[in-house]
């Protein structure tokens, strides 16, 4: 009888336990749903996706990304406009097969392009960068710029050095961005490892610009993006990594010496069931707290399985000096082995 009445104890304590992560998902998702509708915005639609199962990780080609070494933005290239958005600058350009870009300069061109890489490889989404160190712009002449210098993009000539190319958007694609964009701590995936994991890739490369829709004012860095069938949830800006998480005296981007100097507290530890991060950047409290050393363990099984010549490969085709690829190899590996020790 007693048998009986433990047994039965555990089955309703079990059920209880399963009620509650339902509600707490359900409750999620009706926030986030009734978010958008106290800021009379559209909610877009189909289903919501963070991750897809990369497959093989091991064999995915880094040097090519996303879209592939066929993707590529092919020459020649042709003036558009000048674009704003954001702190950086930037122009729009339509290569030879007709798909436009946006070519940025300065110091995020190198991070951006090799952060987003390795995003993709475990499985999330990102919009296809690659580094192009040298070119030409046709039709730039005469072109009067606000951001854009003469070092990056020579208005006479046409002639630009160390660019960042970001794919557009394809056809048929909206683009939900700034206060349409979503919260790290509002959307469809809050408590699942999946989102857990993406934090933790954020944290691994030390971005610490993470602004959501909260910072719309200053630009969100996630963004939604509607397929037919689908809705993508991504971070679109990647640029602030590779260098010293921190606030804004002290954060850098693309420096492997401070990159490295804090590698050693990218975790400090496992407390109360939870993994503490050394990382700081926005919304640092609410970003970093709930990551479980189970939420670590199922992100590394495709973290894991990236290979130093991988991130070799990822780095020299992001620009990076022949001094730096061993430089952020070693750093990243020793905090992915942090990773890993975190779960044990």
């Amino acid at each position: 009888m007693i048998k009986t009445f433990r047994k039965s104890f555990t089955l309703l304590f079990i059920a209880l336990l399963a009620g509650n992560a339902f509600a707490q998902s359900a409750a999620t998702k009706l926030t986030y749903a009734n978010s958008l509708q106290e800021r009379k915005l559209a909610a877009p639609s189909g289903k919501p996706v963070l991750w897809r199962d990369p497959g093989a990780v091991e064999r995915l080609d880094l040097v090519g990304g996303a879209a592939g070494r066929q993707g590529a933005p092919k020459a020649p290239f042709t003036f558009i406009e000048e674009s704003l958005s954001g702190t950086n600058p930037k122009v729009k350009i339509k290569d030879a097969a007709g798909v436009q870009w946006t070519m940025k300069f300065g110091s995020e061109v190198n991070a951006e392009t090799f952060a987003s890489r390795l995003v993709w490889a475990v499985g999330y989404f990102v919009e296809p960068a690659y580094f192009v160190p040298s070119g030409k712009v046709e039709g730039v002449a005469g072109a009067s710029f606000k951001r854009v210098k003469r070092e990056h993009l020579d208005p006479k000539t046409g002639q630009f050095a160390e660019a960042r190319f970001e794919r557009q958007k394809d056809k048929g694609v909206t683009k939900f961005e700034d206060e349409q964009s979503w919260y790290w701590e509002q959307n469809p995936f809050v408590g699942t490892k999946e989102l857990k994991g993406l934090k933790v890739m954020l944290m691994l490369v030390s971005n610490w610009d993470n602004k959501d829709a909260r910072d719309a004012g200053r630009g969100s860095n996630t963004s939604i993006f509607q397929y037919p069938n689908e809705a993508r949830y991504l971070v679109t800006d990647w640029g602030g990594a590779m260098g010293k998480w921190g606030g804004v005296l002290s954060r850098e981007k693309w420096d492997c010496k401070g990159f490295t100097g804090q590698s050693k507290d990218f975790i400090k530890g496992v407390k109360n069931g939870e993994v503490v991060f050394g990382f700081s950047g926005q919304h640092t409290s609410d970003f970093t707290k709930g990551i479980t050393p189970a939420d670590v363990k199922w992100l590394l099984g495709y973290l894991g399985r990236v290979s130093d010549a991988q991130i070799g490969e990822a780095l020299k085709a992001s620009g990076a000096a022949p001094d730096e690829i061993p430089c952020f190899t070693s750093a990243l590996r020793l905090r992915i082995n942090q990773l890993k020790m975190a779960t044990q």
